[in-house]
């Protein structure tokens, strides 16, 4: 019986028929088939996101569509109104002057003058005449640019299709007409549409002929149709038969075009032209812009991705059907592992929580002569314990279970069954299961007899080893307090200085320690610490020192203090190590760290490239726009001498700032030997954000700045601390660019402060961000070369910074910033010192650098 309670799915089980249906049939069906159909649903639910997403863009492009031809028909008969209107217009100026001529108020002459008006005023008319009932033609005015082929002539009489009609529906009607769309002949084209308007003369009651003016179609669509209609669409006055009379349509789509899906017809709309009513319409068609809906490239992005988890779900599939047979060879290899552990020589035990031993394997068996059923179950005492050291064994076992043991691991006897006993080596580790609690501890044995012996005889022939310092790569001397004499000089020392000591004196004076000779000041202050330990004597005067020997042509390292000799005397001694490879090292490092500064110049420099290009495209475009007003206005004569000299100035005015960029670039990423100059903080400050603003633009964040007042000038390399500003304030943007905030919250700051640290007047420099700080494990390696955040990063830019700060005597630091216990950002503090102290080693490779650069 089962020492655990039931769960509820152990009771559903029990239970049948208080499940349900699917729950069953699910029950039944094997492992294998489970997992098939569970790969099955999300399989489906990816066709159906499909299916959605194509129905989604088929009801788009239905919604685009008829919004498309909504604008088009609110765009057509927008321009039929203003069409009609113009007519209506028109056509009531005709009638005033017709009237005038009914009342006998306006002859030939004055019917000329007025006409002449009317036609230039409006230029889609080509001609107006009057005829009287007789069709006789009594005066008549043709436009100039009507360019008929031929004109109306006073006296002569119309034809009677020349009107087609329209003057016998005037002449009944006894109202304005407007005749359909005639043809005429023009001297530029063969055929041109034109629209003839028959406007009643009425005398007291009687028909006295019409005033007919004859406007040209496509005068109408150029003055009538507004622009804006006519930029958006395709327009053309049709008459009822789908003759183009003005305008031009675009070509119909081919057969083979209409079977693809996404090629949809453009929007059209065709209305007439009211109130003309006699077949002439306005047709507007969008022009083709859009493939439609399955030409759309987020619609295949879309398919792409379905098809893409489709094919990932069916991978998934195939994934679960070999994990199956993983576990299967996981099993395999377990037996494999059990297999390995028993042949293995390390004893292994494992203990329970209450000191119980409930695992040995085969070596541990071996090594102690007992077999397993002897030792699992047992507790202490244990049977291969010896008897002389139980008291000291549950001491350790005590400590064991407690978890006291040492890492390294401690020495017991053990007692083989024979009663032999062996010196053993115990590591003690705490024995975990799956569920990462503790179930007690495992021992690890090894047998140590043989190593103890050998380290044993080690020690013992640790003197005979002494002569190992003649065969040094140091040269090794000592020579007694107050005497000329050499006690000890390795063989290197020998090659270097021969058997006299003048080589350890030469030593010793360069590297500044005190001889101790008797009349010194130094043996006295020895003296007065007679009585002391020999140990604290000899600590507490050391030194260690580079120098040049220029007779060996060497760089040494010198390490002196002083020992007690055999014989008891003070002595001195000196270890003299060849570092003239280091020093060469040190020297080409110097090198590559300039190198990489001038690398990583260009790099930032490469990172701003498209914003430095669309900061020079404004002074550019402006000298472009300058040089093209000048030259049209010259060609025209419309220039006077004080335009041309404000024009030019704003020219070159532009072209300086253009130069003033260029020249910053320049003065950036320009390899040159390093130079401290006195800068003063300000300019230092303005030149960087001068050209950090370019990237931070880029990424829309904002850079306020505060610089205290009257800061004393510095003693740095400007082209370097400009350096370190721009990187700091380049990665605070990308910071703020990849914590994606708000506008209002994407800044940058940066703080100048005069400050005193360490009893030194230092001048801080702050870049603070609003991003989102760095995590422990990023601040821990902030500073390591080639460790970077970034997938693009080298991981030189912050190493280089720390570089050029510290070679300058500074520090350069990072902390987040918190509002509570919320991270709001991060600020790189860096601080120069007003007076540097230059060492030895920063003027060497100052001047190294130089050298360098101008090799370069």
């Amino acid at each position: 019986m089962s020492q655990f309670p039931l769960s509820p799915s152990t009771d559903a089980t029990a239970n049948p028929v208080a499940m349900p249906l699917w729950r069953r049939w699910w029950r039944k069906q094997s492992p294998s088939r489970q997992d098939r159909f569970i790969a099955l649903g999300p399989l489906f639910a990816v066709v159906l996101f499909l299916a959605a997403v194509i129905a989604a863009f088929g009801y788009l492009r239905i919604e685009e569509i008829d919004r498309e031809q909504q604008a088009v028909t609110r765009d057509v008969e927008y321009a039929q109104q203003r069409l009609r209107l113009r007519l209506l217009e028109r056509q009531e100026q005709m009638m005033r002057i017709g009237r005038d001529v009914s009342n006998h108020e306006m002859d030939a002459e004055e019917f000329m003058i007025q006409a002449e008006a009317l036609v230039n005023q409006n230029p889609e008319l080509m001609a107006i005449s009057w005829i009287d009932n007789r069709r006789r033609i009594k005066a008549s005015y043709v436009s100039p640019s009507a360019n008929f082929i031929g004109s109306r002539t006073v006296g002569e009489q119309l034809k009677l299709g020349e009107t087609d009609g329209t003057y016998e529906l005037a002449r009944d009607l006894r109202q304005p007409v407007y005749s359909r769309p005639l043809f005429v002949q023009d001297t530029r084209r063969s055929n041109a549409a034109s629209l003839q308007l028959q406007v009643p003369l009425d005398e007291q009651g009687r028909f006295a002929g019409v005033i007919m003016g004859e406007y040209s179609v496509d005068g109408l669509l150029r003055f009538g149709i507004p622009t804006e209609i006519t930029a958006k669409y395709a327009v053309a006055l049709v008459d009822d038969k789908a003759t183009v009379l003005a305008g031009n349509l675009p070509p119909p789509r081919n057969g083979a075009a209409r079977l693809l899906p996404w090629t949809e017809d453009a929007a059209k709309y065709e209305i007439p032209v009211s109130p003309v009513g006699n077949g002439l319409l306005i047709r507007a068609e969008g022009y083709r812009a859009s493939q439609g809906v399955v030409g759309s490239g987020f619609f295949w992005l879309v398919s792409a991705l379905s098809a893409l988890t489709v094919w990932m779900l069916l991978g998934n599939w195939r994934h679960t059907r070999r994990r199956v047979q993983a576990q299967e060879a996981l099993q395999n290899e377990t037996h494999f592992r059990r297999a390995m552990e028993n042949s293995m020589l390390t004893g292994m035990r494992a203990l329970d929580m209450q000191g119980r031993i409930t695992y040995v394997n085969p070596a541990f068996c071996q090594m102690t002569g007992l077999n397993e059923d002897e030792l699992v179950g047992c507790t202490a005492p244990f049977p291969h314990w010896p008897e002389s050291e139980i008291s000291t064994l549950m001491g350790r076992l005590e400590d064991e279970l407690h978890g006291r043991t040492p890492a390294g691991g401690f020495e017991v006897r053990v007692k083989r069954k024979n009663g032999n006993t062996f010196d053993a080596r115990l590591y003690v580790s705490p024995l975990i299961d799956p569920h990462g609690q503790q179930t007690g501890w495992m021992t690890s044995m090894t047998d140590i007899t043989e190593p103890k012996r050998i380290r044993e005889e080690l020690t013992a022939s640790y003197e005979r080893f002494t002569t190992v310092l003649e065969g040094l790569d140091a040269a090794v001397s000592v020579a007694p307090m107050g005497s000329s004499e050499l006690l000890f000089a390795n063989r290197l020392y020998r090659s270097w200085f021969g058997g006299q000591a003048s080589g350890h004196v030469n030593l010793v004076a360069q590297v500044g320690v005190p001889t101790l000779k008797p009349s010194g000041d130094a043996l006295d202050a020895v003296d007065d610490m007679a009585g002391f330990p020999t140990n604290a004597l000899t600590d507490a005067l050391t030194a260690n020192a580079e120098i040049f020997v220029p007779e060996l042509a060497k760089w040494l390292e010198v390490r002196s203090r002083y020992l007690t000799w055999v014989d008891g005397r003070l002595a001195q001694m000196v270890i003299a190590t060849d570092i003239t490879p280091r020093r060469h090292a040190e020297e080409q490092a110097a090198q590559q760290n300039e190198r990489a500064q001038n690398a990583s110049r260009l790099i930032t420099m490469g990172e701003m490239a498209s914003s430095v290009a669309h900061e020079l495209n404004q002074p550019l475009t402006a000298i472009n726009n300058y040089c093209n007003g000048m030259v049209s206005r010259i060609k025209a004569n419309q220039i006077s001498n004080d335009d041309l000299l404000v024009a030019l100035e704003k020219t070159a005015k532009q072209a300086w700032r253009a130069g003033q960029i260029i020249q910053r670039i320049r003065a950036f990423v320009k390899r040159s030997e390093p130079n401290r100059t006195s800068a003063e903080v300000a300019t230092l400050v303005s030149n960087a954000m001068e050209l950090a603003e370019i990237e931070l633009r880029r990424h829309h964040v904002r850079l306020t700045h505060h610089i205290a007042a009257r800061l004393p000038a510095l003693m740095v390399d400007r082209i370097l601390i400009e350096q370190v500003l721009i990187n700091l304030m380049k990665n605070a943007a990308e910071s703020i660019a990849q914590s994606h905030r708000p506008t209002a919250q994407r800044n940058v700051e940066l703080q100048v402060l005069p400050k005193q640290i360490n009893g030194q007047s230092v001048v801080e420099f702050s870049v603070l961000d609003s991003g989102l700080g760095l995590s422990p494990e990023v601040m821990e390696r902030l500073f390591e070369a080639f460790y970077s955040t970034k997938a693009e990063g080298m991981g030189i830019g912050l190493k280089l910074c720390r570089s050029i700060v510290e070679s300058h005597q500074g520090r350069l630091e990072a902390v987040n910033l918190y509002n509570g216990d919320d991270v709001i950002g991060c600020r790189f503090t860096f601080w120069i010192p007003l007076i540097p102290l230059v060492s030895p080693a920063d003027s060497a490779t100052d001047t190294l650098a130089a050298e360098t650069a101008g090799n370069a």
